[in-house]
C-alpha cells in the first residue's frame, strides 16, 4: 500500500517550501564574505557599510543566506 502525501500545497496556512543550497551558492557566499572582510575602511565606504556590519555579515556561516539565493 503506498503512502499518499495530502499536505496542502496552495494553502496559506503552509511554510514556503525550502530549496537545498547548490554548491555555486555556498562557494558565491563563502568567497564574497571573505572579500568584504579584506576591505579596508575606503572600500567599505565605498560599499555603503561601516566596519561592524561588516564583521558580523563576515562572520556569518556559509549558509545563513536569504531565501531569495537558494537555487
Amino acid at each position: 500500500m503506498a503512502l499518499i502525501d495530502v499536505t496542502p500545497r496552495n494553502s496559506a496556512l503552509s511554510p514556503a517550501p525550502r530549496r537545498p543550497f547548490s554548491l555555486r551558492t555556498l562557494l558565491t557566499v563563502w568567497r564574497s564574505r571573505r572579500a568584504l572582510a579584506r576591505l579596508d575602511a575606503q572600500g567599505l565606504s565605498d560599499v555603503g557599510i561601516d566596519a561592524k556590519v561588516a564583521a558580523r555579515e563576515s562572520a556569518k556561516p556559509i549558509w545563513d543566506v536569504p531565501a531569495t539565493w537558494r537555487t
